[in-house]
């Protein structure tokens, strides 16, 4: 193929890569095990994608401003990611039991998305209608011109969690979904009370998703006026639960802000606990 025309296909492929990854991806982190005796290795994976929880597309390991570890009130901050096909990923080994928080929080990236995607994002992020609005409201020939962050949590449990309650506390994350009950210790039935926050606030009237692997679709709860919500929880496997947190700018070559937001855990079979 010419230089030419394979710089061009090049950079039509990065385009139409990023505005997928803003109308449909989600960002997630997602160890290899989620149970774990203290000193064993475990995996820590991070991807974007739409079929959880398959590793789809790669993360670029430098846009990377966070990634820590947090147990019984010790944080370990992790290093050295490496680069794999469809993912990047940290190699970690627990030195203490408790449970584990894991976070990872991504720089800002900026997109221009197409007209033709920009209605699927909109009903996929469950937008409401004071955002409708302000899109219907620009001006003709509209833009949309979006910078988004991605910020990301996961949960293990290293040998026996004893009294580690770390869990109910948040990470510090610009953006995140805080369980306020043991993530590490769900079955099958289970509700999962959870809380969201946005810049250390409660954030009310936010959608959750929640999807699990194998699952066929997703479900979604609405935080209440403290940014709480409760996630029913019917099947085992590994969960993710996500959203989207999208506002008007009004800033030079920018229409919008948005910052997505994703915690993972697992759920055991119905009684196993």
């Amino acid at each position: 193929m010419p230089k030419k025309l394979l710089a061009v296909t090049l950079t039509a492929t990065a385009l139409l890569s990023s505005a997928t990854l803003a109308a449909a991806h989600e960002t997630w982190l997602l160890p290899s095990s989620m149970r774990v005796a203290t000193g064993q290795t475990v995996e820590l994976h991070i991807t974007s994608g739409m079929k959880f929880p398959a590793n789809e597309l790669p993360i670029d390991p430098t846009r990377v401003v966070r990634a820590e570890v947090r147990t019984s009130g010790y944080v370990e901050r992790l290093s050295k990611p490496r680069a794999t096909r469809r993912s990047f990923r940290y190699i970690w080994t627990p030195r203490q039991p408790g449970v584990a928080t894991i976070s990872v929080a991504l720089k800002p990236r900026t997109l221009e998305l197409e007209p033709k995607l920009i209605e699927e994002y909109l009903a996929e992020i469950r937008a409401d209608s004071v955002v409708r609005a302000q899109w219907g409201s620009i001006p003709a020939p509209r833009r949309w011109r979006e910078s988004y962050t991605k910020n990301a949590t996961s949960f293990v449990r290293v040998g026996k969690s004893g009294q580690d309650a770390n869990w109910q506390s948040p990470a510090g994350l610009d953006f995140e979904i805080v369980p306020e009950s043991d993530p590490t210790a769900l079955s099958a039935g289970d509700n999962l009370p959870i809380r969201v926050f946005l810049n250390g606030a409660p954030l009310s009237r936010f959608p959750v998703g929640a999807r699990r692997e194998g699952g066929s679709g997703d479900s979604f709860v609405t935080t209440d006026a403290s940014g709480r919500a409760s996630i029913p929880l019917p099947k085992r496997g590994r969960w993710l639960l996500f959203g989207t947190h999208l506002r008007r700018a009004n800033e030079p070559g920018l229409e919008w802000r948005s910052d997505f937001v994703t915690m993972t855990f697992a759920v055991a079979p119905a009684g196993s606990r």
